[in-house]
């Protein structure tokens, strides 16, 4: 795994982000936002928030793709698989899937095609249903999860610059927008 790339004063390990361009600006882009907000339209905490949850977003993708990339995997191919390793007997429908990860039916159809192209996953007709399709892990599949896995765990899935405390509070404030998004109930 190559050293993760910062410009910039050094931090510690932990404040290390890959970005694969960084920004590098002189100034932060969503608090100059949030102050020409303010003045067009009134303060708005909110909006503040919202982007630099997207923000985040962006990064964590980057740094997650980017260190799954070894194994020609996504964060959405790799969640698929680890999804299937969860199941009891490594198979689950598409269905199940889509729903579990919470993506459309279209995006479990492309993420398990890419899957079955790589070896890493096989559809296999569902014996509950006649007409349904399960996706079934292969050893390599397996194999590639577990390495994976490691990898993504020695770099705190991209969450290196927070203590486990703070990713437990940044868990827990999330948490309840997916509950009033009506994820799951409370």
């Amino acid at each position: 795994m190559s050293a993760p790339i910062r410009r910039g004063p050094p931090f510690p390990r932990r404040y290390r982000v890959r970005v694969p361009k960084p920004l590098n600006l002189p100034f932060d882009p969503i608090a100059r936002a949030g102050d020409l907000w303010e003045r067009r339209w009134g303060r708005s905490p909110a909006m503040l928030a919202v982007t630099s949850i997207m923000r985040a977003q962006a990064i964590l993708i980057a740094e997650l793709d980017a260190l799954l990339k070894p194994y020609d995997l996504t964060f959405a191919r790799y969640e698929a698989l680890v999804l299937l390793t969860f199941s009891g007997k490594g198979a689950l429908p598409l269905s199940k899937i889509g729903e579990r990860l919470m993506v459309h039916p279209t995006s479990v159809t492309n993420t398990i095609d890419r899957l079955e192209r790589q070896g890493y996953v096989l559809r296999r007709p569902n014996p509950r249903d006649g007409r349904g399709v399960l996706a079934e892990i292969t050893p390599s599949g397996r194999d590639t999860v577990e390495r994976a896995t490691r990898d993504l765990m020695a770099a705190d899935f991209g969450l290196g610059a927070y203590d486990e405390e703070e990713q437990g509070r940044i868990f827990d404030v999330l948490r309840s927008l997916r509950v009033t998004a009506g994820d799951f109930q409370d």
